[in-house]
């Protein structure tokens, strides 16, 4: 909560210190379970102040509030967007999102966990397409002091998602159904991006099918890579001679470190490669 809330702060100050440019990336999350569908950024959404997900909700409504505070008191030249679920390739394995979880299910051979029924909805919208948008918010003049929500409107149950990533990669998992690892979870999530659009002419262009086989043979190599290291790494000795702390095929593999900064100072804009993915941990 911290990062939301006293983070945006300092960073809120700093940026208007320097007379740059503020962008305070926020989450569907804000919306909760939301009574409005598609979610339209007027949308000031259900959410529980005290609920098993609060501490990421409310701290992100927390720093939304104290960007337009800058915003409006003190000139900050500061935008707003709302990130739904978000995938791609250099996601670390063990991660926990949905994804993320159904392709290194499949590859492995696993069962693929579903909660609930599955029949809670998701929109899903790759990384690179994401990123694109985060740049065209950050450069636009007509951003300024604006919500705006990324992410793609093409909603598919989370069964549907599971089904898709099981065929692409080949895989004959069965499904198995159960209780909802953390309560309080929205039953359909899909944004209405029109203002994205217009503003600034963005939307997502790939595919779901394209990217998901994308990552799905980034998480192929990377699996493929944490099995030669368990066979190549020599086990350690302990004082009885047995094996400890050797690595198993479930070692977390990090993508590399990866950078997207795309801010300006007067004129200032510095981009690098990112290893965003979904940005909640939501099934």
């Amino acid at each position: 909560m911290l990062a939301n809330s006293e983070g945006t702060r300092r960073l809120a100050e700093l940026a208007l210190g320097h007379r740059a440019r503020f962008l305070f990336t926020s989450t569907s999350e804000v919306y909760g379970d939301p009574l409005q569908h598609p979610q339209r950024e007027d949308y000031r959404g259900n959410v529980s102040s005290i609920g098993p997900r609060a501490t990421y909700d409310e701290s992100k409504r927390y720093g939304e509030a104290m960007t337009m505070a800058f915003v409006r008191s003190f000139g900050l030249d500061g935008r707003l967007v709302r990130i739904f679920n978000t995938y791609g390739p250099r996601a670390d394995l063990s991660d926990g999102r949905v994804v993320v979880n159904f392709i290194a299910q499949a590859l492995r051979g696993e069962p693929l966990t579903l909660y609930g029924d599955g029949m809670q909805t998701r929109s899903l919208c790759y990384v690179s397409d994401l990123v694109e948008g985060l740049i065209a918010a950050m450069e636009s003049e007509r951003a300024r002091g604006e919500v705006i929500n990324l992410g793609n409107p093409e909603e598919r149950t989370v069964k549907e998602i599971a089904e898709t990533i099981r065929g692409l990669a080949g895989s004959s998992s069965p499904f198995i159904f159960t209780a909802f690892a953390v309560g309080d979870d929205p039953r359909r999530r899909r944004p209405d991006i029109d203002k994205a659009r217009a503003l600034l002419g963005w939307e997502p262009r790939t595919s779901l099918a394209d990217g998901l086989g994308t990552m799905i043979e980034a998480m192929r190599a990377a699996i493929g890579r944490a099995a030669d290291q368990v066979q190549g790494a020599p086990a350690a000795k302990g004082a009885s001679g047995g094996a400890h702390g050797a690595p198993t095929s479930r070692t977390p593999i990090h993508a590399a470190p990866g950078t997207i900064a795309v801010g300006r100072a007067r004129g200032f804009r510095r981009r690098g490669p990112s290893p965003l993915s979904d940005d909640s941990r939501r099934p």
